[in-house]
């Protein structure tokens, strides 16, 4: 359904802990210099982190008042106000590291891991039930994985189902 279709409460906005968005971009590893997608980056819990770690950071909300917020916070940043389900991908080499709407994870997996893309990284938080499902191998381009698990804590409010990291690398 398009942005403009969705109520306030279907956003289902639950804001990440500094203390574990922290532990997600670390154990991302992202590099200086890396261009990174923040899908769903609220008022920038990970985008904070991403920052701080050097990455040129593309931020994506379709919240208009948190896409405020993005942007007065963070100017040095590009932010996107739209509908991460709709965006078109960079041209070029890229990374995700997001914790998108849960509502989205399969078109989102979908469009990131099509032919054509140039992700070369992804690391999602996503509802766990969601990342055991795709973490049992490997498709032809890409090996998942998955990364840390979240407790409902890690979120405020706690939404009630667990959380995980979906790790996604690109094979050689």
């Amino acid at each position: 359904m398009p942005a403009a279709g969705r109520s306030r409460r279907a956003w289902g906005w639950h804001r990440l802990a500094d203390e574990w968005a922290a532990r997600v971009v670390a154990a991302a590893g992202v590099r200086p210099g890396e261009l990174v997608l923040d899908i769903g980056a609220g008022e920038g819990a990970l985008t904070a982190h991403l920052v701080r770690a050097g990455a040129r950071v593309i931020a994506v909300e379709l919240n208009p008042r948190r896409a405020s917020v993005l942007r007065e916070r963070f100017p040095g940043i590009t932010v996107v106000h739209a509908d991460a389900t709709s965006i078109r991908l960079p041209g070029r080499p890229f990374r995700v590291v997001a914790s998108p709407p849960y509502g989205i994870s399969s078109s989102l997996l979908r469009t990131l891991l099509a032919p054509g893309s140039k992700l070369v990284a992804a690391d999602l938080v996503l509802q766990r039930a969601v990342v055991r499902k795709h973490a049992s191998g490997a498709t032809r381009r890409f090996n998942l994985t998955m990364g840390l698990t979240l407790p409902r804590s890690a979120f405020q409010p706690p939404p009630h189902v667990d959380s995980a990291v979906l790790v996604a690398r690109r094979r050689r």
